[in-house]
């Protein structure tokens, strides 16, 4: 990886962390369109500065964490997810992560989900079996495109809140979940990080940090008057294109 790639990673991974259209799914796309050689760093580095996403979420929130309730329901909502990317972990770094044929598969299944589960309502509160339920749907995003963001956001729709409330549960639970998920690999990885590595990471922390602060205030402001049909058809668009013009 050179000091362009690092940019271009770390913007695309600030703008897509929090909109249901798959980060993850988003930079191994980008990688395999620049050629970047798949290897046991780059994974690292694509886990890792979603840390600097998730810090965004951290300062427009603050004291939303500071609610010992809302700590529960997240905590509750964590454990599916921990559970699963636990036991799985070898699995998904070696086989899905970097996996451009998972990928789009995960990207046009959850744009079809985006296009016809679409409805709002009227704003049930997340409780704690609520938060659960999100929980298990946030499971299913160890598949990469499958985008936890957009199996939050069905899950807090399917339990009865609105838009916004779904929404905004998605950004909170991201904090926990991607502290526990970077955290854990950066430690299975600290043979591999050497200070050149340590630059890269601390580049594109920043860089994901600022587009994240953009792209969240963007999507809260989005989902107050629009639906999710427009990310399932840019979903679909880009899993097609995708196959058609590269050599996925």
């Amino acid at each position: 990886m050179n000091l362009l790639h690092v940019v271009i990673l770390s913007v695309i991974e600030g703008i897509t962390e929090f909109l249901p259209i798959s980060s993850t799914g988003h930079l191994i796309l980008t990688a395999k369109l620049l050629d970047i050689q798949t290897s046991d760093f780059l994974k690292t580095f694509e886990i890792a500065i979603q840390l600097g996403a998730i810090m965004a979420v951290v300062v427009l929130y603050f004291k939303r964490f500071l609610d010992l309730n809302l700590n529960l329901k997240l905590a509750v909502a964590l454990i599916p997810t921990a559970l699963v990317g636990f036991i799985l972990y070898p699995f998904i770094k070696v086989y899905l992560l970097g996996s451009s044929r998972v990928t789009l598969v995960s990207l046009f299944i959850g744009g079809l989900v985006l296009i016809f589960f679409n409805k709002e309502n009227k704003g049930k509160i997340i409780g704690v079996k609520e938060a659960l339920l999100i929980g298990i749907f946030q499971a299913i995003s160890v598949v990469p495109g499958v985008s936890r963001a957009a199996a939050t956001i069905i899950g807090g729709l399917l339990v009865g809140a609105n838009r916004k409330t779904a929404t905004e549960f998605s950004f909170l639970l991201a904090v926990p979940t991607m502290i526990a998920a970077s955290g854990y690999d950066i430690y299975k990885s600290a043979g591999i990080l050497n200070p050149q590595n340590l630059r890269l990471l601390a580049l594109g922390f920043i860089l994901s940090f600022i587009f994240a602060l953009l792209a969240v205030k963007f999507l809260v402001s989005y989902v107050e008057r629009h639906d999710f049909k427009a990310f399932g058809v840019y979903r679909i668009a880009l899993a097609v294109v995708y196959f058609l013009f590269t050599d996925s």
